[in-house]
């Protein structure tokens, strides 16, 4: 056998091309093979779309929509009754105390102001009627006397103690009148109109205000108090609507905010209101009163009804589309935006207020959805195709 010796030289010189060779290959290889991270990409970005074929399409019932631009309302309903503030609601007492003499009020009877609603009678009245008569002829005699013992104390013919004793007794005396009068206006005798000749033993009682009875407490021939509340009077051209709000949206309410109230037993009719006080305290069920006017007065509306209500309490431009374009998958709110014919992409939303069958969605800075067609009618077919391909 013959053994050919290869020069050492030549052996490396030809390693170094085979290793060079190898490196080359590798580096080809890598540049050409996609990436791990750009595989997870172009996974995740085809996870997200799905693509019908026209027959899908139609059976899927799906809509192309377009969103719109609109003003959003937020609205906040709340409860409430219908109330009276202190000033129209009136209770009629007398304050010398009698007995009833006659009456013809019942609950829910109208009055108007300055009517005749009851007469009281009691000697009571008559004593006073007679000691204001007995005090003021009293005290023409004493102003009489007055004048005289000043003109003698000014002509020294008499002590100066003695005028100042007359002037002491007519201001004592005049105390006494004009407080008899006060007493005597109360019980709604005009003193100047009082003489012997009218002295009565009954006294009238007089509507203060136009509106109806709500409570009478009294009968024929009861003897009544002066803290005793005959009768209670409503002036409903005053009453108003106090509404029950929580904790969390008094601060949505102010001063003009506007809503619509109806009664609980007939939703059906409403009221237009207005808000003319917001409470500044809350209650230990962390809710606070709202105190609303009635546009326009409607006495069916009856003091202790119970009321619910919606108002306006915010407004602002939003991006708006029909509440069936948002699907609801695992927590999280998409639409499927149309990239080409019968091609969509799920897209993550973030959506606001909702009202008339629209659901607002927030801007996200990277779509401009006034430009795009969302799938609409039937969007959950999207969704079930796309989690039947991500599965598959």
């Amino acid at each position: 056998m013959e053994i050919k010796i290869i020069n050492s030289k030549k052996m490396t010189k030809m390693y170094k091309l085979i290793f060079v060779a190898i490196t080359i290959s590798v580096l080809l290889a890598c540049k050409n093979s996609p990436s791990a991270t750009e595989t997870q990409n172009d996974t995740g970005k085809a996870d997200t779309v799905v693509v019908l074929n026209d027959t899908q399409f139609r059976n899927a019932g799906i809509q192309l929509i377009q969103p719109i631009k609109k003003i959003m309302h937020q609205t906040v309903t709340i409860n409430g009754m219908v109330d009276v503030p202190p000033q129209s609601m009136i209770s009629v007492s007398i304050p010398l105390g009698g007995y009833l003499k006659s009456t013809h009020l019942l609950p829910g009877t109208n009055v108007h102001k300055g009517e005749v609603i009851a007469l009281m009678e009691d000697q009571s009245y008559v004593q006073l009627q007679e000691d204001y008569l007995v005090a003021k002829a009293k005290l023409g005699f004493l102003e009489t006397d007055l004048q005289r013992q000043k003109e003698l104390s000014e002509q020294d013919a008499t002590s100066k103690k003695t005028y100042q004793q007359s002037l002491s007794d007519y201001n004592v005396q005049m105390a006494m009148l004009k407080g008899m009068e006060e007493k005597l206006r109360m019980i709604n005798i005009n003193p100047a109109k009082l003489t012997i000749q009218n002295i009565s033993r009954t006294v009238q009682l007089f509507s203060p205000i136009t509106g109806y009875v709500t409570k009478v407490n009294v009968n024929i021939g009861r003897y009544v108090n002066p803290s005793d509340v005959l009768f209670e009077l409503v002036n409903p051209d005053d009453i108003h609507a106090a509404m029950t709000v929580f904790e969390k949206d008094i601060e949505l309410f102010q001063k003009g905010t506007a809503g619509k109230v109806s009664l609980i037993s007939d939703s059906e009719k409403k009221y237009d209101v207005e808000v003319i006080l917001v409470t500044k305290n809350v209650n230990d069920n962390r809710t606070g009163m709202l105190h609303c006017h009635f546009e326009k007065p409607n006495h069916s509306l009856l003091p202790g009804m119970f009321l619910t209500g919606v108002f306006d309490v915010t407004s602002h431009q939003a991006i708006l589309v029909p509440e069936n374009a948002v699907v609801h998958y695992n927590g999280a709110e998409y639409v499927f935006v149309q990239k080409e014919k019968n091609t969509f992409v799920a897209t993550p939303v973030e959506t606001g207020l909702s009202q008339n069958g629209y659901v607002e969605i927030k801007p996200n800075g990277y779509i401009n959805w006034l430009s795009v067609q969302l799938a609409g009618g039937n969007a959950y077919a999207l969704m079930g195709k796309l989690k039947n391909k991500m599965e598959n």
